[in-house]
């Protein structure tokens, strides 16, 4: 718990502007992958194909959905970010390992590998001071 204090009070001291857009813009991407699940199905379960027979194929795209949804608008908000980070770095580092598993885009490969570092970044790095989270502590 006191990492997590330390954190905080390093990320607040450091604060600038653009970290707060970027947070705001990757809970954004990721809530639109969300929904972009749900309305092209037959697209991601091809996507799954090479891994789905380790088990439960459906139940990863209702994990995936969820998370990006949910996970995406506490990004936006910055509340919770570092449980909601926590929660979309295994889906991230699922979609960078797929490229090598099934058929290569480099496109998605890159985009996967930008998204896990700027998640692994968040999870240290916190919500920031223009947060939920930030608001929510000073009203203590």
């Amino acid at each position: 718990m006191e990492t997590v204090k330390s954190l905080n009070k390093w990320a607040n001291a450091h604060t600038y502007q653009w970290l707060d857009i970027l947070r705001v813009v990757v809970g954004v991407f990721l809530f639109s992958k969300g929904v972009s699940f749900i309305t092209s199905t037959l697209y991601y379960t091809e996507l799954i194909a090479p891994i789905k027979n380790f088990g439960g194929g459906m139940i990863f795209i209702h994990y995936i959905v969820a998370a990006h949804m949910v996970g995406g608008i506490m990004i936006v908000f910055g509340l919770l970010t570092r449980w909601a980070i926590a929660a979309q770095i295994p889906i991230l580092l699922s979609a960078f390992s797929i490229n090598f598993i099934g058929q290569m885009n480099i496109g998605n490969l890159i985009l996967s590998l930008l998204l896990v570092l700027i998640c692994i970044f968040f999870l240290f790095y916190g919500s920031g001071k223009h947060s939920a989270d930030y608001y929510f502590k000073m009203q203590q």
